[in-house]
């Protein structure tokens, strides 16, 4: 079993950053993709944005051009948020996909004020 504990969401006014951390219980690399989700109220999850273990990158196109998703070498997963908009706010999820099953973070809120 693999936890993974998200942390870095806050309150922040629109137009500031913040950068999102998700760091799992023991280095694993998800062979499939690890991604961040997110959850406003009265909506679906929806997925934000995602990264392959090559490296290759896709965003949904609410954030595109203000999101920025990576890993590092102890496969901690990052999201960094520029130009926040109140839209944004929500509880933000991380997901490691595998081949044999995805695990879920318990979520970070972020909430940006208009």
């Amino acid at each position: 079993q693999v936890q993974l504990v998200e942390s870095g969401g806050g309150l922040v006014q629109a137009g500031e950053s913040l950068r999102l951390s998700c760091v799992p219980s023991r280095n694993i690399l998800a062979n499939r993709a690890m991604c961040w989700y997110r959850q406003a109220p009265g909506k679906e999850r929806e997925l934000v944005a995602s990264i392959t273990p090559g490296g290759y990158t896709e965003y949904a196109d609410s954030v595109k051009g203000r999101f920025s998703i990576s890993r590092d070498t102890k496969n901690t997963l990052w999201l960094q948020m520029n130009s926040l908009k109140p839209e944004d706010t929500a509880v933000y999820y991380c997901n490691y996909r595998f081949s044999y099953g995805n695990y879920w973070g318990q979520g970070t809120q972020v909430t940006v004020s208009s």
